[in-house]
């Protein structure tokens, strides 16, 4: 057991024998104590006299302070707070001699000895309503997973702003052109600058598009319309618009194994995904793109077969080392532009749809992406 609980934490306090006083699992009637060091943050407990009686693994871990240092110090010492101004948080807040209303201090970030932050925030534990008090709780967490996420959202905002300032300037100087000089340029001139702007239009609403997307996916609310799909005939649709765009169609080979299981899914998404796993295997790939269209078991016990879509293509394939991170943000397989946002939203498409993803290696040495849907019948249909 972890040196730093005094006592374990239950639903009252567990006083007397030494496995109480050092933490350990105990059991009271029917009800369990805690180990504060299973605990993933931080936990300091002062008593009535603000001396600490319990410090845990984690609190040890983030301020640097050894437990047994600190139990059975004034909760000031053993947790020496500061504001980001510099005044100390103890004498600021004040619990043991402050309104006697207050029930304790909301999260905020706070400063160490060193200048290290950490959140912390604490109740106060009361004998009653106004009372004196009986404990103060304060519970602390590393603010390292706050940061990782604001440079995350950082890099967000920096990359669109990069991606949205080109075509965005362009759009504006062949509109500003052709409004200065209209009457200077020809037909085909002027048709060859409202092409170029149209297309740069479709590039903004693409990008606005994939923003929308993550947001849904990180909060949780991407939406999935189930409708009957006809997975061979939408993957078709896409390859012949590749062949109406100048790729030849013997660049891509579609196999679909037959009978399929009948798919229940969001149209728009499964296009969206095929587009995206198209455009990496003609853009960044090389020789032959093949898509296989089969069906599969399901990975859970008990539930319908899938449908599964392999891409592969004949290039260089994704190196080893960069496996693991196809599927996060920013990640660009080459330095052929895009956002690096695509296969992660490709990701979170497929998982709302109840499947699942995966990249290897194709067997023609290039890359290959491997998607399942599981049938997915709406409910009022069963």
């Amino acid at each position: 057991m972890g040196v730093g609980t005094r006592r374990a934490l239950g639903a009252r306090e567990v006083r007397g024998t030494p496995a109480a006083r050092h933490g350990e699992l105990a059991t009271l009637g029917a009800e369990p104590a805690i180990d504060p060091d299973d605990l993933p943050d931080g936990l300091v407990v002062a008593d009535e006299r603000g001396r600490v009686v319990c410090f845990n693994a984690a609190a040890a871990r983030i301020t640097a302070v050894p437990a047994a240092d600190a139990l059975g110090r004034q909760l000031e010492w053993a947790l020496p707070l500061e504001d980001l101004e510099g005044r100390r948080w103890w004498q600021l807040t004040d619990p043991y001699g402050g309104l006697a209303i207050r029930v304790g201090q909301p999260e905020r970030n706070l400063l160490l000895p060193g200048g290290r932050e950490v959140l912390v925030s604490a109740r106060y534990v009361r004998v009653r309503p106004t009372g004196p008090i009986r404990r103060v709780v304060v519970s602390l967490r590393d603010t390292e997973a706050r940061r990782r996420t604001e440079r995350s959202h950082a890099e967000l905002i920096a990359i669109v702003a990069h991606e949205l300032r080109s075509p965005l300037t362009s759009v504006k100087g062949f509109t500003a052109t052709l409004l200065a000089k209209w009457e200077r340029f020809t037909d085909d001139q002027k048709k060859l600058m409202l092409e170029t702007v149209d297309a740069d239009a479709d590039r903004v609403t693409r990008l606005i598009a994939e923003l929308l997307d993550i947001s849904r996916i990180d909060s949780g609310r991407l939406e999935v319309r189930r409708q009957p799909v006809d997975i061979g005939a939408a993957v078709g649709r896409h390859i012949q618009a590749y062949v109406a765009a100048g790729q030849p169609a013997d660049r891509f080979l579609l196999r679909i194994e037959q009978p399929l299981p009948a798919l229940w899914a969001d149209p728009d998404k499964v296009d969206q995904v095929l587009s995206n796993l198209l455009e990496n295997a003609v853009r960044h790939g090389e020789g032959t793109v093949t898509i296989d269209v089969t069906p599969s078991a399901s990975p859970r016990e008990g539930e319908d077969a899938c449908t599964s879509v392999t891409v592969s293509d004949e290039g260089t394939g994704i190196p080893e080392e960069s496996m693991n991170r196809v599927f996060t943000r920013f990640w660009r397989g080459s330095k052929r532009g895009g956002t690096g946002l695509g296969l992660y939203i490709v990701k979170g498409i497929v998982e709302a749809h109840g499947g699942g993803i995966t990249v290897g290696r194709a067997p023609g040495g290039g890359a290959e992406f491997r998607f399942t849907l599981p049938v997915g019948t709406p409910a009022y249909l069963l």
